[in-house]
């Protein structure tokens, strides 16, 4: 005999009949219902340390009644459920009204399903113990460390409005750096498929980095041309995503956004699509607003920034599948973000050295005297309207002398406007090779290709 296993939207259907039992039929409910199966295997010293896997399935329920809305969340089933709707109902009572409450999505067809990659889904932890073996064997005797996991999220929302959707997403990725005595080298990458993520591949990458930016010299601080590769290009858009192109903080003047100016050089393009065979992302986000694809800067102008319905309906426009659970506080967040390459084209061979594709060498060959820079870390907002950022750079830099990469440097820090750096005739060219980077929060990534700029503004180096 069989057990019948609820859906994750028998789930959200339960908890709407409940909202109706306990707060009576005036009460407008949504409920976003979240299983996720995240499995991650972790090495270090060049060797597997930990092996971990969990399943939870989230509930969360947001409810306006007599002009007050309170959210609850539990990852308790069954009994569980009751208690969340009765709290939550009481959480109402003790609110404050809320004039603002934009109303409950309608009935609203989804763009796509999400990607799904059923070998991610069974993935077991000797499929990524051979991933992680072929990284550290790559590296050829460097010492190693990181990650490799699988993320399956399965999700179902559904309102009292009528209004329900299905849709999933699964992730696979690798971050992982290779060590010297003087020196790191790092490679990463995400893709819905199990199958592109090649532990080999990204373990000789590493290696290579780490090999040749050994020894490093210093370099006075000072305004630098500079190739920003992909991972580095990743924390400008990280930023970008939730100090600037947030809605709420647009809408209360917070943010550099000023629709339809042209704050960003032409060659800059920015957008959000969960469309794509790549992307990683469910369909719909916590309020049930199917995502698709809309752009936020096209051509070096500013089109749009990212709403949910209450910022949206400040706004005079419709959401765009942005709301998250903190959304109502922080703002939305277009986590999805996609800066696109120069144009289109296949994922580039691998280059031996520092420069990890063929679109970085051409980049690099451009400059008569720069840096190339692998990646940013520790990064933080000094003034958040200009987004002035200052962090450092790390896992590789290097000095570009005529078009030639030729001296490992020691890590900077920086202090820079991140918009003024990529302003109208500061980006001297972009990659043709998009990289999709493991997202800090694990179901949402960001990609992007190499750019070279004109000035990037280091402030400090390893003297202080």
């Amino acid at each position: 005999m069989t057990t019948q296993v609820d859906t994750e939207l028998d789930i959200a259907g339960r908890v709407l009949e409940l909202v109706r039992d306990v707060a009576g039929p005036g009460a407008e409910a949504e409920v976003f219902v979240e299983r996720r199966e995240l499995a991650l295997t972790r090495f270090a010293n060049s060797y597997i340390h930990q092996n971990v896997a969990d399943v939870i399935t989230h509930v969360r329920l947001r409810l306006h009644a007599d002009g007050r809305t309170a959210v609850g969340s539990s990852t308790q089933l069954g009994d569980g459920l009751r208690s969340l709707v009765e709290r939550t109902v009481a959480a109402t009572r003790l609110s404050p009204p809320d004039p603002s409450w934009p109303g409950l999505t309608p009935p609203s067809p989804a763009v796509t399903g999400g990607n799904v990659d059923e070998a991610t889904v069974a993935a077991t932890p000797a499929d990524r113990a051979v991933r992680v073996r072929r990284f550290v064997e790559a590296a050829e005797g460097l010492t190693t460390a990181g990650y490799f996991r699988t993320n399956h999220v399965s999700a179902a929302f559904a309102n009292s409005a009528g209004h329900s959707l299905t849709g999933a997403t699964t992730e696979a990725a690798m971050d992982g750096i290779a060590r010297t005595g003087t020196s790191d080298g790092v490679a990463r990458l995400a893709s819905p498929r199990l199958a592109d993520i090649d532990g080999g591949v990204l373990g000789m990458r590493a290696a290579a980095k780490a090999l040749a930016s050994q020894n490093p010299v210093e370099l006075p601080p000072g305004q630098y041309e500079v190739v920003l590769e992909s991972d580095a290009v990743v924390d400008l858009l990280r930023n970008f995503a939730m100090w600037g192109f947030n809605g709420k903080a647009f809408l209360e003047n917070r943010s550099f956004a000023r629709l339809g100016e042209q704050q960003f050089d032409p060659a800059v393009t920015f957008v959000e699509d969960v469309t794509t065979p790549r992307a990683i992302g469910l369909p719909f986000d916590v309020e049930g607003t199917p995502k698709g694809r809309f752009e936020l800067v096209a051509g070096g102008v500013t089109r749009s920034v990212a709403h949910d319905r209450r910022t949206a309906a400040q706004a005079g426009t419709e959401s765009t599948g942005d709301a998250h659970p903190g959304s109502r506080a922080f703002g939305p967040v277009p986590l999805g973000m996609t800066m696109l390459p120069a144009a289109p084209g296949a994922p580039s061979g691998e280059v031996a050295g520092p420069a990890a594709d063929l679109s970085v060498t051409a980049l690099v060959a451009g400059v008569r005297r720069g840096l190339l820079v692998t990646d940013f870390w520790y990064t933080r907002v000094l003034d958040p309207r200009p987004l002035v950022i200052t962090g450092l750079t790390r896992n590789g830099v290097w000095l570009i002398e005529d078009g030639e990469i030729t001296t490992p440097v020691q890590n900077f820090r920086f202090t820079q406007a991140y918009p003024q750096a990529l302003a109208p005739g500061a980006v001297l060219d972009v990659g043709t090779h998009t990289v999709t980077q493991p997202g800090d929060w694990g179901s949402e990534s960001f990609v992007a290709p190499a750019v070279r700029l004109a000035s990037w503004n280091f402030t400090g180096g390893a003297s202080g």
